[in-house]
Order: C-alpha cells, then sequence, then structure tokens
C-alpha cells in the first residue's frame, strides 16, 4: 500500500488546533530523585544563575523552606543588599494603596474601612479611638441594656464584629 504524502496539518480546513502536536504531550518530570510528579515549578539552581529546577509542588516548598537569599555574604554586605533592594523597591511600598479602590490613604483594607463606618469613626482613627467607640456603642446596643429590641441586638453583632475585624488588623500591624 502506497504512503500518502499529505499531511493533516496543512491546508484548510485544519482537523486539528494550532501548536497541537500528533504525539504525546511532554511532561518534564520533578528534578529530585526518585519523584514521579511533574515538575511544572521552577527553581533557580543557584543565585544570578540562568540555569533552572524544575520541581513538583511539594519538592518546591521543601526547596524554598532551604532557600537562604544571602549565602556566602558576611552581615554587612546582606545589610547592604537589604538595604538597597529596599530603596530601589520603595516604589512598590509607595503604591500599595492601589491594590484596592475606595477611600482613604491606602493603609487600611476594604474590610477595615467598613467597620470603621459601623463604629461611625474616620478613616485615619486610632487604636485608642477603635476602642473608645466600640465600648460607647456596646454599652448603649447591650442586649442587657435594651432587652426586647431586636434592632439592637443586631446592631450589637456588628459593633462586636466590626471591633474584630479592627483588633486583628491591628495586632497584625504591631507584628
Amino acid at each position: 500500500m502506497a504512503r500518502s504524502s499529505r499531511s493533516n496539518d496543512w491546508g484548510f480546513p485544519r482537523w486539528r488546533g494550532y501548536g497541537s502536536e500528533r504525539g504525546a504531550a511532554k511532561v518534564r518530570m520533578c528534578d529530585r530523585h526518585g519523584c514521579d510528579q511533574p515538575g511544572d515549578r521552577p527553581a533557580p539552581k543557584s543565585p544570578n544563575s540562568p540555569g533552572r529546577w524544575y520541581f513538583c509542588e511539594e519538592h518546591a516548598a521543601e526547596y524554598n523552606r532551604n532557600w537562604n537569599y544571602f549565602e556566602g555574604l558576611n552581615a554587612e554586605e546582606a545589610a547592604a543588599r537589604e538595604a538597597k533592594e529596599r530603596r530601589e523597591a520603595s516604589g512598590y511600598a509607595d503604591s500599595k494603596h492601589y491594590a484596592w479602590g475606595g477611600p482613604g490613604d491606602g493603609t487600611r483594607s476594604r474590610d477595615e474601612m467598613r467597620a470603621l463606618a459601623v463604629l461611625d469613626l474616620e478613616s485615619d482613627a486610632d487604636f485608642d479611638a477603635i476602642k473608645a467607640a466600640w465600648r460607647r456603642l456596646a454599652k448603649a446596643n447591650h442586649p442587657d441594656v435594651k432587652p426586647d429590641d431586636a434592632e439592637a441586638a443586631t446592631r450589637f453583632q456588628a459593633i462586636q464584629a466590626a471591633f474584630e475585624v479592627l483588633r486583628k488588623a491591628e495586632e497584625r500591624r504591631a507584628a
């Protein structure tokens, strides 16, 4: 039987999509010895090197845990490199408030802004003002003070939730 000289890849109509191949898809395996998972997460072999290892998710996490960015540098060189990189990346810190679109100066998240609105505070309120407003509103709307008022109970729950959001945000900032 004569072999066909025509290819299914040329002319119209196309029998397969652009970029598809006849053979099996090539899957790169994890570079960790003994691993049989696909290696789809590249990692540098050394600092400033174009060479890459390709790991599965588990071994990429292990690699990143053990990665020492300042390896081979003494304390002064490491501090100088860190200071230089902070200077060069300061534009990212200055523009971080564009990550969310809302009022304020960008130091608070959208949830924090909503919580401040529940407590009737401005966006620049400090944590002492937040605590004072929370105490004042909680005392005024507590179910023990207004036992038969369902709206007061709902307001009290909203006040408690708002304070929790702001308290956790303050703890994150302090850490």
